[in-house]
């Protein structure tokens, strides 16, 4: 079995695989300060509550754009799973090419998103993830990543909305019953939502405008990507488990 595990900048989503199979997947908050000890014991309880054994994980692998968790958590891995865990970053086999600007600036979760759109619906591709930023990136049918968007999340607007004003409160994102809104959550409500969904049909757009590639596939992933998915008919495919199967497919690039 294979343990892959995406540090995001909220959340940290831990997946294990038998083959290609996803067996179990856990989610922790990012933003918990803990040591190794308490990374390891909580990842062995984990598994331990889906009836995997630590003598079962054969290998691992990390992607993550939190610098300040990664000492604690490798540390917590190599101690209790047992693995020393690849990490996505320069000199790792990814199976694409960027050809941006500053190909190092990409992050870890982005390149994996583009081999797991890349590998599983082929190109060209625009991959969509709605997390604590949405991105969009762009990689052609040569495997090239060449582009990318970044924009606030939708979370992160609301909380600006929340923070940033006096009366605003802090609320649920849910599609409202309508845009036509009447009251303060459902103003909101409809601001994020329909901001969101127009502004995602507008990007997709301009990008297949500026690339000049029109049998462009889009597809989506992040944790609000099914709702915007499920209200336009610019993205083609919302797959939850992208990340994961990216982490997965680069693990399988680099085995000796």
């Amino acid at each position: 079995m294979i343990l892959v595990i995406d540090v995001g900048n909220t959340n940290m989503t831990i997946g294990v695989y038998k083959e290609k199979e996803l067996r179990a997947t856990f989610r922790m908050m990012t933003k918990t300060p803990r040591t190794s000890d308490e990374y390891g014991v909580m990842i062995s309880q984990l598994l331990t509550s889906k009836d995997i054994a630590m003598g079962d994980i054969e290998g691992s692998i990390i992607a993550s754009v939190v610098p300040d968790v990664m000492h604690s958590l490798v540390g917590g891995i190599v101690k209790y799973v047992g693995t020393n865990p690849l990490i996505v970053g320069p000199g790792v086999k990814t199976g694409i090419t960027i050809t941006t600007e500053n190909p190092r600036a990409i992050g870890a979760d982005r390149i994996v998103d583009a081999v797991a759109a890349y590998e599983k619906y082929g190109g060209p591709v625009l991959v969509l993830d709605f997390g604590t930023a949405t991105t969009y990136d762009l990689v052609t049918a040569e495997g090239k990543f060449t582009a990318g968007i970044t924009a606030p999340g939708i979370r992160i607007s609301s909380e600006a909305l929340w923070t940033q004003t006096a009366k605003l409160p802090n609320i649920e994102i849910k599609k409202p019953k309508s845009i036509l809104a009447q009251e303060t959550i459902s103003s909101m409500q409809a601001g994020l939502v329909y901001g969101q969904i127009g502004q995602t049909e507008y990007i997709i757009r301009k990008v297949k405008e500026e690339s000049g590639i029109q049998n462009l596939k889009v597809v989506a992933t992040g944790g609000l990507g099914r709702m915007i998915a499920d209200e336009t008919d610019t993205i083609d495919i919302y797959d939850s488990a992208l990340t994961l199967d990216g982490l997965l497919f680069i693990y399988e690039k680099n085995r000796k």
